[in-house]
């Protein structure tokens, strides 16, 4: 439910198109609607902006059919964390939505939405980390972000990322990505002028403790202006960054 439904709502009783006790029953799924076995947060979109977004992860195939029955009215949803098998299924309902299989993640835009004219870069340090940094970007798509992607710019061969300076630098928000040691949010952080969201991933070798190792690294950096997200949360990052660009300042 956004501003928009309720306002048009509102209007039809005031013009007498329809009756007090339909709008009361239009606006009864407020502030959530309850399918038993999840609470959805209809009002969320009304309230934050974004909307809830589901994570299908260990969800039955039964309950997302539910679910996307019950969202398919809606003009912006997000589910992440979704299988090929259980998206096919979820796109034969909702013929609007769009399936991203690195990202594993589909996606449906208000069509009716401003895209924002700041732009969110994300960088990516090497292709593993492309599931992250494209759940990250389908998700900035979706809440109406212009967004830039560039991948493999890690440290390891850093002029990579000096060849995008130009291209970087009137960026309103940096998504960061990296695994191994997570180096990449604190360069990047020293070079450009926007914030700095940076994520850890769980790409590397022993010691990089499933994306332990990149977290404390993006935690201690030297660098200010770097807010870090959880391991591989793309959705976390691509989040906190829409909030950012939607803010005039």
């Amino acid at each position: 439910m956004d501003k928009e439904r309720i306002k048009i709502l509102l209007e039809c009783v005031k013009e007498n198109k329809i009756s007090v006790e339909k709008a009361i029953e239009e606006l009864k799924d407020l502030p959530f609607k309850d399918l038993d076995f999840v609470k959805f947060d209809t009002h969320r979109r009304l309230r934050r902006g974004l909307p809830e977004i589901v994570y299908c992860k260990n969800k039955t195939i039964e309950q997302l059919e539910t679910i996307c029955k019950e969202l398919k009215q809606e003009k912006m949803v997000i589910y992440s964390r979704l299988s090929s098998e259980k998206a096919n299924i979820l796109l034969n309902i909702d013929k609007d939505l769009i399936y991203n299989k690195e990202g594993r993640i589909a996606y449906k835009t208000d069509k009716d939405i401003t895209i924002s004219e700041r732009k969110v870069v994300i960088l990516a340090a090497g292709t593993s980390d492309m599931r992250v940094a494209e759940e990250a970007y389908c998700c900035l798509i979706a809440m109406g972000n212009r967004v830039e992607k560039y991948y493999d710019v890690g440290v390891a061969g850093i002029h990579r990322l000096f060849s995008l300076y130009d291209r970087i630098k009137d960026a309103n928000v940096i998504i960061a990505i990296a695994g191994m040691e997570g180096a990449l949010p604190s360069v990047v952080s020293g070079l450009f002028e926007a914030p700095v969201i940076a994520v850890p991933t769980s790409i590397g070798y022993g010691a990089n403790l499933r994306g332990i190792s990149p977290l404390l690294t993006m935690l201690n950096s030297c660098s200010l202006g770097i807010a870090v997200v959880n391991i591989d949360n793309g959705v976390g990052a691509a989040y906190l960054a829409t909030l950012i660009n939607q803010r005039r300042f």
